[in-house]
Protein backbone atom coordinates (compact mmCIF):
# COMPACT_ATOMS: atom_id res chain seq x y z
CA UNK A 1 0.00 0.00 0.00
CA UNK A 2 2.84 2.40 0.83
CA UNK A 3 4.29 2.06 -2.71
CA UNK A 4 0.84 2.63 -4.26
CA UNK A 5 0.39 5.83 -2.21
CA UNK A 6 3.82 7.10 -3.30
CA UNK A 7 3.07 6.29 -6.94
CA UNK A 8 -0.33 8.01 -6.94
CA UNK A 9 0.95 11.01 -4.98
CA UNK A 10 3.91 11.43 -7.36
CA UNK A 11 1.56 11.37 -10.34
CA UNK A 12 -0.81 13.96 -8.82
CA UNK A 13 1.97 16.24 -7.56
CA UNK A 14 3.54 16.40 -11.02
CA UNK A 15 0.26 16.91 -12.86
CA UNK A 16 -1.53 19.30 -10.50
CA UNK A 17 1.20 20.82 -8.35
CA UNK A 18 2.81 20.12 -4.99
CA UNK A 19 0.91 22.95 -3.32
CA UNK A 20 -2.60 22.32 -4.66
CA UNK A 21 -2.81 18.53 -4.10
CA UNK A 22 -4.08 17.66 -0.60
CA UNK A 23 -4.03 14.42 1.36
CA UNK A 24 -7.81 14.34 0.79
CA UNK A 25 -7.24 14.46 -2.98
CA UNK A 26 -4.81 11.53 -2.85
CA UNK A 27 -7.14 9.50 -0.62
CA UNK A 28 -10.11 10.28 -2.90
CA UNK A 29 -8.21 9.25 -6.03
CA UNK A 30 -7.22 5.95 -4.40
CA UNK A 31 -10.62 5.28 -2.76
CA UNK A 32 -8.98 4.90 0.63
CA UNK A 33 -9.29 6.86 3.86
CA UNK A 34 -6.94 9.71 4.70
CA UNK A 35 -6.14 7.77 7.88
CA UNK A 36 -4.54 5.04 5.73
CA UNK A 37 -2.15 7.58 4.21
CA UNK A 38 -1.25 8.98 7.65
CA UNK A 39 -0.42 5.45 8.77
CA UNK A 40 2.60 5.61 6.43
CA UNK A 41 3.25 9.37 6.19
CA UNK A 42 2.81 11.62 9.21
CA UNK A 43 2.45 14.75 7.02
CA UNK A 44 2.31 15.95 3.43
CA UNK A 45 5.93 17.21 3.48
CA UNK A 46 7.21 13.69 4.18
CA UNK A 47 5.10 12.29 1.33
CA UNK A 48 6.43 14.99 -1.04
CA UNK A 49 10.01 14.23 0.03
CA UNK A 50 9.61 10.49 -0.63
CA UNK A 51 7.70 11.13 -3.89
CA UNK A 52 10.44 13.39 -5.29
CA UNK A 53 13.00 10.66 -4.53
CA UNK A 54 10.82 8.15 -6.38
CA UNK A 55 10.41 10.43 -9.41
CA UNK A 56 14.15 11.10 -9.60
CA UNK A 57 15.01 7.40 -9.36
CA UNK A 58 12.65 6.76 -12.29
CA UNK A 59 14.25 9.59 -14.28
CA UNK A 60 17.75 8.29 -13.52
CA UNK A 61 16.77 4.82 -14.72
CA UNK A 62 15.34 6.17 -17.99
CA UNK A 63 18.38 8.40 -18.61
CA UNK A 64 20.75 5.48 -17.90
CA UNK A 65 18.73 3.39 -20.40
CA UNK A 66 19.04 6.09 -23.08
CA UNK A 67 22.79 6.46 -22.44
CA UNK A 68 23.25 2.67 -22.76
CA UNK A 69 21.73 2.70 -26.27
CA UNK A 70 24.92 4.06 -27.82
CA UNK A 71 23.48 7.09 -29.58
CA UNK A 72 26.07 9.63 -30.63
CA UNK A 73 26.65 12.34 -27.98
CA UNK A 74 24.44 14.99 -29.60
CA UNK A 75 21.59 12.60 -30.39
CA UNK A 76 21.79 11.30 -26.80
CA UNK A 77 21.10 14.78 -25.38
CA UNK A 78 18.14 15.24 -27.71
CA UNK A 79 16.74 11.81 -26.76
CA UNK A 80 16.98 12.72 -23.06
CA UNK A 81 15.20 16.02 -23.73
CA UNK A 82 12.46 14.16 -25.67
CA UNK A 83 11.99 11.80 -22.72
CA UNK A 84 11.54 14.75 -20.32
CA UNK A 85 9.05 16.34 -22.72
CA UNK A 86 6.96 13.14 -22.86
CA UNK A 87 7.07 12.59 -19.09
CA UNK A 88 5.95 16.13 -18.22
CA UNK A 89 3.65 17.01 -21.11
CA UNK A 90 0.52 16.85 -18.90
CA UNK A 91 2.10 19.22 -16.36
CA UNK A 92 1.28 22.93 -16.52
CA UNK A 93 3.63 24.27 -13.87
CA UNK A 94 7.31 23.38 -13.69
CA UNK A 95 7.73 20.86 -10.80
CA UNK A 96 11.09 22.31 -9.70
CA UNK A 97 9.67 25.84 -9.69
CA UNK A 98 6.80 24.65 -7.45
CA UNK A 99 9.15 22.90 -5.05
CA UNK A 100 11.47 25.90 -4.77
CA UNK A 101 8.56 28.25 -4.09
CA UNK A 102 6.44 26.20 -1.68
CA UNK A 103 8.81 23.61 -0.14
CA UNK A 104 12.31 25.17 -0.18
CA UNK A 105 13.82 22.65 2.25
CA UNK A 106 12.75 19.67 0.13
CA UNK A 107 13.93 21.56 -2.96
CA UNK A 108 17.42 21.97 -1.44
CA UNK A 109 17.55 18.23 -0.69
CA UNK A 110 16.56 17.43 -4.28
CA UNK A 111 19.22 19.77 -5.68
CA UNK A 112 21.99 18.45 -3.45
CA UNK A 113 21.09 14.89 -4.55
CA UNK A 114 21.02 15.83 -8.23
CA UNK A 115 24.15 17.92 -8.64
CA UNK A 116 26.64 15.03 -8.72
CA UNK A 117 24.46 12.78 -10.89
CA UNK A 118 23.78 15.51 -13.47
CA UNK A 119 27.40 16.61 -13.58
CA UNK A 120 28.46 12.98 -14.15
CA UNK A 121 26.05 12.65 -17.12
CA UNK A 122 27.09 16.00 -18.61
CA UNK A 123 30.79 15.11 -18.27
CA UNK A 124 30.37 11.65 -19.82
CA UNK A 125 28.43 13.17 -22.71
CA UNK A 126 31.14 15.76 -23.44
CA UNK A 127 33.91 13.13 -23.26
CA UNK A 128 31.91 10.91 -25.61
CA UNK A 129 31.34 13.80 -28.05
CA UNK A 130 35.07 14.62 -28.12
CA UNK A 131 35.91 10.96 -28.86
CA UNK A 132 33.35 10.97 -31.70
CA UNK A 133 34.77 14.22 -33.18
CA UNK A 134 31.41 15.92 -32.60
CA UNK A 135 32.81 18.30 -29.96
CA UNK A 136 36.07 20.25 -30.17
CA UNK A 137 39.14 18.52 -28.71
CA UNK A 138 40.42 21.53 -26.74
CA UNK A 139 37.31 21.98 -24.56
CA UNK A 140 37.74 22.53 -20.82
CA UNK A 141 35.22 19.83 -19.87
CA UNK A 142 34.63 20.94 -16.27
CA UNK A 143 33.88 24.52 -17.36
CA UNK A 144 31.30 23.37 -19.92
CA UNK A 145 29.70 20.96 -17.43
CA UNK A 146 29.33 23.84 -14.99
CA UNK A 147 27.96 26.23 -17.64
CA UNK A 148 25.30 23.75 -18.77
CA UNK A 149 24.28 22.80 -15.24
CA UNK A 150 23.77 26.46 -14.26
CA UNK A 151 21.86 27.17 -17.47
CA UNK A 152 19.48 24.20 -17.27
CA UNK A 153 18.68 24.50 -13.56
CA UNK A 154 18.25 28.24 -13.79
CA UNK A 155 15.54 27.63 -16.40
CA UNK A 156 13.88 24.82 -14.43
CA UNK A 157 13.71 26.63 -11.12
CA UNK A 158 12.79 30.10 -12.40
CA UNK A 159 10.26 29.34 -15.15
CA UNK A 160 6.67 28.86 -13.99
CA UNK A 161 5.24 27.30 -17.15
CA UNK A 162 6.44 23.77 -17.96
CA UNK A 163 5.79 24.39 -21.67
CA UNK A 164 7.92 27.54 -21.64
CA UNK A 165 10.58 25.68 -19.66
CA UNK A 166 10.73 22.96 -22.35
CA UNK A 167 11.09 25.57 -25.12
CA UNK A 168 13.89 27.33 -23.23
CA UNK A 169 15.62 24.01 -22.59
CA UNK A 170 15.72 23.31 -26.33
CA UNK A 171 17.29 26.75 -26.87
CA UNK A 172 19.79 26.02 -24.07
CA UNK A 173 20.67 22.64 -25.59
CA UNK A 174 21.29 24.26 -28.98
CA UNK A 175 23.38 27.03 -27.35
CA UNK A 176 25.41 24.49 -25.34
CA UNK A 177 25.99 22.20 -28.34
CA UNK A 178 26.94 24.99 -30.76
CA UNK A 179 29.49 26.28 -28.24
CA UNK A 180 31.20 22.86 -28.16
CA UNK A 181 30.59 21.48 -31.65
CA UNK A 182 33.14 20.66 -34.30
CA UNK A 183 32.10 21.15 -37.99
CA UNK A 184 30.91 17.52 -37.95
CA UNK A 185 28.99 18.25 -34.73
CA UNK A 186 27.21 21.25 -36.29
CA UNK A 187 25.87 18.98 -39.07
CA UNK A 188 24.56 16.52 -36.46
CA UNK A 189 23.09 19.35 -34.38
CA UNK A 190 21.13 20.73 -37.37
CA UNK A 191 19.80 17.23 -38.06
CA UNK A 192 18.64 16.80 -34.43
CA UNK A 193 17.09 20.29 -34.30
CA UNK A 194 15.05 19.55 -37.42
CA UNK A 195 13.86 16.29 -35.87
CA UNK A 196 13.02 17.97 -32.52
CA UNK A 197 10.91 20.64 -34.20
CA UNK A 198 8.76 18.06 -35.98
CA UNK A 199 8.11 15.97 -32.84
Amino acid sequence: MKEKIISKASDLFLKLGFKSVTMDDIAGEMCISKKTIYKYFCNKELLIDVSTQEVHQSLHHVIDTIVSKNHNAIEENFEIRKMFKEMFQTTDTSPLYQLKKHYPEIYQKVMSREVNKCNMWFKQNIEKGIQQDLYRKELDIDVYVNFYYILIFSIKENTISEKESRNLELEALEYHTRAMASPKGIIELEKQLLKAKTQ
